[in-house]
């Protein structure tokens, strides 16, 4: 069983964030959160702390960079049980992260579109989703990485079961579901790009 201390969230489609995060705090979890979706969550009075605030780092370039920060993935990609990687984390002041709610760009209903231009399709090219959601999923015994809103559901219920921990089961069933979207994901963007 794995404890949900500290989860980041960083969507596109927002479906039932609003209650999954308050079940969250409900379990004294941390949220840290990308701009749009933490404005959100504190517009309904749910504290959060921005990435920018977390990283000491603003987002850049149009939003193109904001979660691709070592404070970011060294948090999800961390070895618990390895003593080296949680000195390495020590001292450079990174805090480990238990849980990666991530969601991508809409690509495929950006290209779905009549009249689209490249330009575009290009812009929903999500490149910081797909990392964390690798990050997390390869570290599925230490990090659950949630990809759909669909899962919420379970893994409250799970958190509620277990007093605020997950089984490893549940967190390698939700690391295959994102190997799963970011594979098809890529394959959206290979189809449009090469037809």
């Amino acid at each position: 069983m794995i404890k949900i201390k500290k989860a980041l969230i960083s969507l596109s489609d927002k479906t039932g964030i609003i209650e999954f995060a308050r079940e969250l705090k409900n379990f004294g979890v941390e949220i840290i959160s990308t701009g749009g979706t933490a404005g959100l969550l504190r517009k309904n009075n749910i504290e959060v702390t921005e990435v920018s605030q977390y990283t000491g780092f603003p987002e850049i370039l149009d939003g193109r960079v904001k979660t691709l920060h070592p404070k970011i993935h060294a948090g999800l990609l961390a070895l618990r049980e390895n003593p080296g990687h949680i000195s390495v984390l020590s001292e450079h002041k990174i805090e480990p992260i238990d849980m990666a709610v991530v969601n991508l760009y809409p690509f495929e209903e950006t290209v779905k579109k009549s009249a689209v231009e490249l330009k575009e399709a290009i812009e929903n090219i999500d490149i910081g989703g797909p990392s964390m959601l690798r990050s997390a999923a390869k570290n599925f015994t230490s990090v659950a990485v949630v990809s759909n809103p669909g899962d919420y559901p379970e893994v409250i219920a799970e958190l509620k079961k277990n007093n605020g921990s997950l089984s490893v089961d549940l967190m390698f069933r939700l690391g295959v579901q994102a190997f799963r979207l970011t594979s098809l994901y890529d394959t959206a963007i290979y189809k449009y790009l090469s037809g």
